[in-house]
């Protein structure tokens, strides 16, 4: 299986679970709330779910070998290998995705979901480092 087969099939199923519940949670309370409210949303439908998690998951950074003070907060962290970052905004821009990039490079992690509940469906993006 080639490289680029292998990054569509990454957590597959696992994906297909999360994204699950995120369309639960659009469904039920659709676009317009803030970001917070989607997340609390979120971690019930997690739970219901059986999906492991962690919120809130600090993420170190690394210069050279040298930790920085500085952390970034993943929204979630589900299966302990997919990186879920959640927004509520009118349009995904480059600054969401560099943000989840960001956190894959900082976690050596190979998956992150992007999340957009602010929308009349939901809308989502897979990142594969």
């Amino acid at each position: 299986m080639d490289l680029l087969a292998q990054q569509r099939v990454l957590f597959k199923e696992e994906c297909f679970q999360i994204i699950g519940a995120c369309m639960a949670v659009h469904s039920e309370l659709g676009c317009g709330f803030l970001e917070a409210v989607y997340q609390e949303a979120l971690e019930i439908e997690l739970k219901k779910k059986s999906i492991p998690y962690n919120r809130k998951e600090k993420l170190n950074i690394y210069y050279k070998d040298h930790l920085l003070h500085k952390q970034y907060i993943a929204d979630f962290i589900c299966h302990d290998e997919i990186i879920l970052e959640l927004k509520a905004v009118k349009q995904m821009e480059d600054i969401h995705h560099a943000q989840i990039l960001n956190y894959l490079k900082a976690t050596n992690k190979k998956l992150g979901l992007l999340i957009n509940f602010d929308a009349n469906s939901l809308q989502y993006k897979r990142f594969v480092l």
